[in-house]
């Protein structure tokens, strides 16, 4: 069982990545994914949300309205738009998985069975 974040890499304020989650050894047919990020000397921060059957998305504050969070089951992969970014958005980001998307309500720090390997985001100013 293994999560793999990628798409990470340097881009000026107000640009935008697409950051993967990508599965092998199961499938994420059947859990709800979600995206953290932890920056240096900071708490990890929970950001996004996805049903196991993508109808139900959730996301912090901090990042509403300029990430969007998708997920290909075919490609058995989940995706992290991230637009607009900021300085602030700089930290590695995580995906992990879940098998209740519901968790998320009882607190971020509740979520995840399975997590992944990170990847860098930088923003420049």
């Amino acid at each position: 069982v293994q999560l793999q974040a990628s798409g990470g890499g340097l881009v000026q304020a107000g640009g935008s990545l697409r950051l993967s989650c990508a599965a092998s050894g199961f499938s994420l047919d059947y859990y709800a994914i979600g995206w953290f990020r932890q920056a240096p000397g900071k708490e990890r921060e929970g950001l996004s949300c996805i049903s196991s059957s993508g109808d139900n998305t959730y996301y912090a504050d901090s990042v509403k309205g300029r990430f969007t969070i998708s997920r290909d089951n075919a490609k058995n992969t989940v995706y992290l738009q991230m637009n607009s970014l900021k300085p602030e958005d700089t930290a590695v980001y995580y995906c992990a998985a879940d098998s209740d998307y519901s968790v998320i309500y009882t607190g971020w720090d509740r979520f995840g069975l399975y997590w992944g390997k990170g990847t860098q985001v930088t923003v420049s100013s």
